[in-house]
C-alpha cells in the first residue's frame, strides 16, 4: 500500500480535494436520515410541531401554564411574549431564545395537558387550592425521571390543543412542514449528487495521470537501462508491468479515493450519529464490526497468498504467448504445435486456477456481509421494539438508527470488496517500484567533457580493455587493444563466441569496461555524456530492427534534421532505393511491426541507410552484411566506402569476403586479440585468421592474396 500511496503523492492537491468533497457528501448523506426521522416524529406524529414552544397562545393558557413554573420563569416567559392583540392572543416575540423555552414550557404544558385529560380536577380548583398547587409541583419534579421523547410528546399534544383552540389550521401547518423538510432534503441530495460526481471526475482524472505518469516513468527507466539492467527482467515481465500492473493500480487508485476514503468518514459519521439517536443500541453496531473484521481477515488471511502468485503467473503466460506468436515459423516447421498448445494451456490453466481459488474465497465475502447487515436488521428491530414501547425511542429515531447503522455496516463492506483487490494491486506496485528504483550501473560522469569532442574526428582507441558480464566468472574479452583511424576501415572477425559484438557494444557504452579504456578522440567514453556519445555514433545491429510506420519514418529515425536528400543518399548507399522505387507508394511503404513484411536482406539495407542518413562520425556494423547476396554485397560495400572516406568504420563480420579489403582486421580468439593486420598480412602471420580464411576461400583465392600481399 505504501507504494500506491507515494504514486498518489504527487497529485496531492487532488487529493486534498477529493477528501473535502468526500466529507459533504458524507455529511449530506449522513443528514438526510435525520430528515426523514422528522418527518416520522414531527411531520406525521406531532402534526408539525416541532417542540413545546408555542409560536401564539392565549392569555389563559399563558396564565395557567405559568402557574407551574418558579417566578424566574414566569419572567422570562412575559418577556418573550407580546402584548395581547384584541382576541386575547399573544404571539412568540422575534427575538426570543426557542432553546430557553422549550425547557421552560416542556413541564408546565404536560401537567397542563394531563389536567385536561383528567376532569377530576379543574384549574379554578388549583388556583384555589394551595395545597393542591404544591402537589403539582411535586409531580413535576418526579416527572424528570420520565424520558424526553415521551414528555415531549406530551408537549406538542398540549400545543396542538393550543392551536386548534386558537382556530389554526392544523393540516396546513403539518403539509407546511412537510414540504419544508422535504425540500431541505431535495437540496441536500443534489449538493450530494453534485459532490459525488465531482469526487467521480476527480478521480478518475487522477487515475488516468498516475497511470499516464507510471508508465511514462517505466519507459524512461527502460530506456536508461543497459543490457545489464534488461538481462533482470524479462520483455514479457516489462510488458506486463507497464500495462496489467498499471491498470491494477489504476483500479485501485480510483476506488481508493472514491470508496475507501469515503468509507472511514461516513462511519465515523454514523458512529457521532447513533450516539445522538440511540445509544442504548451501540452494542448492536460493536457486534457487527466485530464479526465483518473478522470475515474479511480470515478470508484475506487465505486468498492473499494467491493474489502474491497470481501476477507472475500472468508473466509466465504473457512470455508463452509472446513465444508462440514470435515463433510461429520455427514451431510450425518443427511440427511442435501440440507440444506449445501444452505448453500454453499450462501457464494458462495454472493462472485459471489460481485465479478460481481467489475468486471462491472472495465469493464467500458478500453473502456474509449481507446476512450481518439483515441480521442487523432485524436485531435493532427487535431490541429497538422495546424502546418505542417504553417511550424511550421514537419510531423516526428507530429509522433513523437503522440507516445509521447500515451505513456504518456498508462502510466495512467497502473497505472488505476494495480488500479484494489491495493484494494484487499492492504486489503490482511493488513490481513497478521494482523497475523504478532500480539502479541503473552505467550513468554520466557528473562532470561531462562534451566540449573536447565538439568537433570530433571519430578516432577510436581501445586501450587494454577488459570486460566482464554482470554475474559472469570470466572476462569475456581481455587486453584488448587497437585504435580505429577516421577514413580507414576496421573490421573485427572470429569464430563464434569469441566477443566480436562484445567489443563493438562497448563503444556505444551498452555496457562499461571492466578495466581499460574506450577513447574518442583521445577522451575517454565515460566521460563523454551518452547522448552526445551516441549522436557521433552510426549503430547497425546483428538484426535489422524496424519500427512500424514508413520507410521514410524509418530513414528518417536519427532525427528532425534528416532532409529527404538525405534520405535517398543514403538509401541508394545501401542498395535499398530499387526494391523502394518498386513499391506503389515508395518511401511511404507501410512499414509492420519489427519489418516482418520485407524480406531479411532489404530489413538490413533499411537499417543500413538509416545509419547512413544520420553522418556519423563513426559507423558501427555489427554482422551487418550477413543477409546480403555477394553481388549486394560488393556494391553496397563500394558505394559505403565513398561515403565514408571520413569516418571511421568497424565492422564486425563472419564472412571474410566482407572484410577483405579492410584497411585493417582485428581477429579474436576466444576474447583475446590473435592478430592485426590487413588480410594478407594475417594469412602470413595468424593462425586463427588462416584456419577462417581456408574455411571460406578456395585455394585460388588463397593463392592470389598471398601473391597479392607480397607484391
Amino acid at each position: 500500500m505504501k507504494n500506491i500511496f507515494r504514486f498518489l503523492s504527487r497529485h496531492i492537491g487532488a487529493v486534498i480535494a477529493i477528501l473535502l468533497l468526500l466529507v459533504v457528501q458524507a455529511y449530506c448523506e449522513l443528514a438526510l436520515p435525520g430528515y426523514t426521522s422528522d418527518l416520522l416524529n414531527v411531520g406525521l406524529q406531532q402534526g408539525g410541531i416541532e417542540d413545546a414552544v408555542l409560536k401564539t397562545v392565549r392569555q389563559d393558557s399563558l396564565a395557567t401554564l405559568e402557574l407551574f413554573m418558579p417566578q424566574s420563569d414566569v419572567e422570562v416567559i412575559e418577556q418573550a411574549y407580546e402584548e395581547p392583540d384584541e382576541q386575547g392572543i399573544r404571539a412568540l416575540s422575534g427575538d426570543a431564545d426557542t432553546d430557553e423555552l422549550a425547557e421552560i414550557l416542556l413541564m408546565p404544558e404536560c401537567m397542563v395537558y394531563q389536567m385536561s385529560e383528567n376532569p377530576e380536577i379543574s384549574l379554578e380548583q388549583i388556583e384555589q387550592n394551595e395545597q393542591l398547587l404544591a402537589q403539582m409541583e411535586e409531580t413535576i419534579a418526579g416527572m424528570g425521571d420520565v424520558p424526553d421523547t415521551y414528555l415531549n410528546q406530551i408537549a406538542t399534544s398540549y400545543v396542538t390543543q393550543e392551536y386548534e383552540a386558537q382556530g389554526v389550521d392544523m393540516d396546513a401547518l403539518r403539509s407546511g412542514y412537510l414540504w419544508s423538510v422535504g425540500g431541505k432534503m431535495l437540496f441536500v441530495s443534489l449538493i450530494m449528487l453534485a459532490a459525488s460526481a465531482l469526487v467521480g471526475l476527480l478521480a478518475a482524472v487522477t487515475s488516468a495521470k498516475v497511470g499516464q505518469n507510471l508508465r511514462e516513468g517505466i519507459y524512461g527507466k527502460v530506456m536508461s537501462f543497459t543490457n545489464a539492467e534488461m538481462e533482470r527482467f524479462s520483455t514479457a515481465s516489462l510488458i506486463t508491468r507497464s500495462t496489467n500492473d498499471i491498470q491494477q493500480i489504476q483500479m485501485v487508485v480510483v476506488m481508493l479515493l472514491r470508496m475507501v476514503a469515503y468509507a472511514p468518514i461516513l462511519a465515523i459519521g454514523g458512529i457521532l450519529k447513533v450516539m445522538d439517536t440511540g445509544s442504548e443500541m451501540s452494542w448492536i453496531i460493536v457486534l457487527a464490526v466485530v464479526v465483518l473484521s473478522a470475515s474479511v481477515g480470515i478470508l484475506m488471511g487465505i486468498a492473499y497468498p494467491k493474489f502474491k502468485k497470481m501476477q507472475s503467473l500472468v508473466d509466465r503466460l504473457n512470455l508463452v504467448s509472446r513465444e508462440l506468436l514470435t515463433g510461429i515459423m520455427p514451431i510450425r516447421a518443427f511440427s511442435r504445435e501440440k507440444h506449445e498448445e501444452q505448453r500454453f494451456d499450462k501457464a494458462n490453466r495454472d493462472l485459471y486456477e489460481t485465479q478460481l481459488f481467489t475468486n471462491r474465497a472472495m465469493a464467500f465475502m458478500m453473502p456474509i456481509m449481507m446476512f450481518v447487515m439483515n441480521a442487523i436488521s432485524v436485531l435493532i428491530v427487535w431490541v429497538g421494539a422495546k424502546y418505542v414501547d417504553l417511550g424511550t425511542v421514537q419510531v423516526g429515531d428507530l429509522t433513523a438508527f437503522i440507516t445509521y447503522a447500515m451505513v456504518i455496516v456498508m462502510s466495512f463492506l467497502i473497505i472488505s470488496f476494495v480488500a479484494i483487490m489491495l493484494p494484487r494491486a499492492g504486489v503490482a506496485a511493488d513490481r513497478i517500484v521494482e523497475v523504478l528504483d532500480m539502479e541503473v550501473t552505467l550513468k554520466d560522469a557528473d562532470e561531462v567533457e562534451d566540449e573536447k569532442v565538439a568537433n570530433a574526428a571519430g578516432k577510436i582507441t581501445f586501450s587494454d580493455v577488459s570486460f566482464k558480464y554482470p554475474g559472469a566468472d570470466e572476462c569475456a574479452v581481455e587486453h584488448i587493444s587497437f585504435t580505429a583511424e577516421p577514413g580507414r576501415t576496421t573490421a573485427i572477425i572470429g569464430s563464434t563466441g569469441c566477443g566480436k559484438s562484445t567489443v563493438l557494444n562497448l563503444i556505444p557504452r551498452f555496457y562499461d569496461v571492466t578495466e581499460g579504456a574506450v577513447l574518442l578522440d583521445d577522451v575517454d567514453i565515460r566521460k563523454i555524456s551518452q547522448k552526445r556519445l551516441r549522436e557521433l555514433l552510426g549503430y547497425v545491429p546483428q538484426k535489422g530492427m524496424l519500427f512500424s510506420g514508413t520507410v521514410e519514418t524509418n530513414l528518417k529515425y536519427a532525427g528532425e534534421d534528416i532532409t529527404d536528400e538525405d534520405m535517398k543518399e543514403a538509401a541508394a548507399i545501401a542498395q535499398a532505393e530499387e526494391f523502394i522505387s518498386s513499391k506503389p507508394k515508395g518511401y511511404d511503404t507501410v512499414i509492420a511491426q519489427s519489418g516482418t513484411n520485407v524480406s531479411g536482406g532489404q530489413r538490413q539495407r533499411l537499417a543500413i541507410a538509416r545509419a547512413i542518413a544520420k553522418h556519423p562520425k563513426v559507423f558501427l556494423f555489427d554482422d551487418s552484411f550477413s543477409a546480403l547476396d555477394y553481388k549486394t554485397d560488393l556494391a553496397l560495400r563500394n558505394a559505403l566506402a565513398e561515403k565514408t572516406k571520413d569516418a571511421t568504420v568497424i565492422i564486425v563480420a563472419q564472412r571474410i569476403a566482407t572484410i577483405l579489403h579492410a584497411d585493417q582486421i582485428v581477429v579474436l580468439d576466444d576474447g583475446k586479440i590473435a592478430g592485426i593486420g590487413t588480410h594478407s598480412e594475417l594469412l602470413r602471420t595468424c593462425k586463427t585468421y588462416q584456419e577462417i580464411a581456408s574455411s571460406q576461400l578456395s585455394e585460388a583465392e588463397l593463392s592470389e592474396s598471398m601473391e597479392g600481399g607480397a607484391v
